[in-house]
């Protein structure tokens, strides 16, 4: 039977491994700037400054474009709950600069998706503000984890969000939402990236409680969701726009990654090990395609 490490432990023995990749990471992901992605000139004052209010008229997106990106823009400005329940596990080092820099990349999606649909006047901007309001009040808090947890977590939700945007690319809606919807996804693929490299770095130091971690955060996955005005959840109403939907989370979002971590076809595992990999077994025909 293999030796359990503590979470102090991995956090120490996988610091170099968080160092090299925040490294990497960000010599990707510094190539762009925000503000670049924002038509400003068609940008006016609303009534309070003596121009005009909002109407529904002003707005040139499709229903679906404005869903996909107000739960986007809600969803990413929820973001103070999001840095306590992943900051609160990841205090030392490298490890407190990769939230650092995570947190800064996600607020500047949130950021650019509320600056377009400000200027462009593509949503109601009261509405939208009583839903963030609404949204943050609420907040999100996750039953607590082990690192290994936070790392496959963190591996499939980014996953998750990048092909939410990725579809919403594919919208064609206008070659802005395009972009800003690509660009996103980009973001979202490379943070996915450094939480899988870290569970790669964990399997070959802890190969039962990595795997134990990757089954237990399949079984329990469940993506940020918004509660819309009409009392549906933002997961059906994407899932009936063909933005993102759950019944498709084991082919799209976890295969993808246990393939990358050769989950099917390691042999150093123990015994826990084998019974987490068996969890896992109904994916093994979307890992292999």
């Amino acid at each position: 039977m293999q030796n359990h490490l503590t979470d102090r432990e991995l956090l120490e023995a996988l610091a170099d491994e968080v160092e090299l990749n925040l490294r990497r990471h960000t010599a990707v992901a510094d190539g762009w700037q925000p503000h670049d992605y924002v038509p400003w000139d068609d940008g006016r004052n609303f009534a309070f400054l003596g121009g005009e209010d909002w109407t529904p008229e002003q707005s040139e997106l499709s229903d679906i474009a404005k869903l996909a990106l107000t739960v986007s823009v809600l969803i990413a400005d929820n973001l103070p709950s999001y840095h306590r329940e992943i900051g609160k596990y990841l205090r030392i080092g490298p490890w407190w600069r990769w939230v650092g820099r995570w947190t800064a990349e996600e607020n500047r999606h949130e950021i650019l998706i509320r600056n377009y649909l400000m200027v462009t006047r593509s949503v109601d901007p009261v509405d939208l503000e009583r839903q963030r309001m609404a949204h943050m009040t609420a907040g999100f808090r996750r039953p607590a984890l082990h690192l290994l947890d936070v790392l496959a977590n963190g591996a499939f939700e980014e996953a998750a969000s990048a092909i939410r945007h990725r579809n919403t690319a594919a919208l064609n809606e206008n070659p802005m939402v395009t972009a800003i919807a690509a660009r996103i996804a980009a973001d979202d693929e490379l943070q996915s990236e450094f939480f899988a490299d870290l569970i790669a770095a964990a399997f070959a130091i802890a190969p039962d409680q990595t795997m134990r971690a990757i089954a237990d955060r399949v079984a329990g996955f469940e993506v940020p969701g918004v509660a819309l005005p009409d009392g549906r959840s933002s997961d059906e109403v994407l899932a009936e726009a063909g933005i993102y939907d759950r019944a498709k989370e084991g082919e799209l979002v976890f295969a993808p990654l246990l393939r990358r971590w050769n989950v099917f076809d390691r042999a150093d595992l123990g015994p826990e090990g084998e019974q987490a990999r068996a969890e896992l077994e109904h994916l093994r025909a979307f890992s292999h395609a």
